[in-house]
């Protein structure tokens, strides 16, 4: 049966999930990339992200460890994903052409359907690799009906932003949360947790491990 997972959602130790001034210069928001140094040097992102890694971190393998095990972990047993419109792409409002197919290049990382949430309808397209790109202006609902039907009994991962995590979350439609803490205060921008009871819902730690880059939780329902 699918379940619906986050996975390596990076948060500041003061629970931000990215930083003020999103934009095309800064897609994670004014200091927001600190928050996935952790990330970055692990072999599974030096393989995820081939093409462009080297000019990030330098030409290495990545390292091994905890961090990497998290990050691996992320993309078991998976389907299909469904992310918001941010995570997307830096545009706002109707699309004004369909010039902009992510930021990941002509082979995104995810190899799957991939399910983003909008509220201006754009047709479906394929890039290379076997992902698939379609546009979910019905909500958070139908996009995870979609989901379970493109994954057919494997797991679905919900990509992010924090906009769409914390309506997934809020729903109580979320099954496995994975957060990496940075250590790194960012002291504004998009706070993950803030306002959400959940305790209430259901979520408990079922696990955690430190590094000397990030602190992992992972809650369950």
């Amino acid at each position: 049966m699918s379940r619906l997972r986050v996975n390596a959602f990076s948060i500041s130790i003061d629970g931000h999930g990215a930083g003020p001034g999103q934009d095309l210069a800064n897609p994670m928001g004014v200091g927001g990339m600190a928050l996935h140094q952790w990330v970055l040097g692990t072999k599974t992102f030096q393989k995820m992200h081939a093409d462009f890694a080297g000019s990030l971190i330098g030409d290495t393998v990545g390292r091994a460890g905890v961090d990497d095990d998290f990050a691996a972990r992320g993309f078991e047993n998976l389907g299909a994903w469904i992310m918001g419109r941010n995570m997307f792409g830096p545009q706002r409002g109707p699309w004004p052409d369909d010039g902009w197919q992510g930021w990941w290049g002509k082979n995104p990382p995810y190899h799957v359907p991939v399910f983003v949430l909008t509220h201006h309808a754009r047709e479906s397209f394929t890039m290379e690799g076997g992902t698939t790109f379609h546009f979910v202006t019905e909500g958070i609902h139908a996009a995870l009906k979609r989901a379970k039907e493109a994954a057919q009994g494997k797991d679905i991962r919900l990509g992010g932003g924090v906009a769409a995590v914390r309506q997934y979350l809020t729903a109580g439609l979320i099954d496995e949360l994975h957060l990496a803490i940075s250590p790194v205060l960012l002291g504004r921008g998009e706070h993950l947790l803030a306002g959400i009871d959940t305790v209430s819902l259901g979520y408990r730690c079922t696990e955690h491990a430190s590094t000397d880059h990030a602190t992992h939780v992972v809650l369950t329902k």
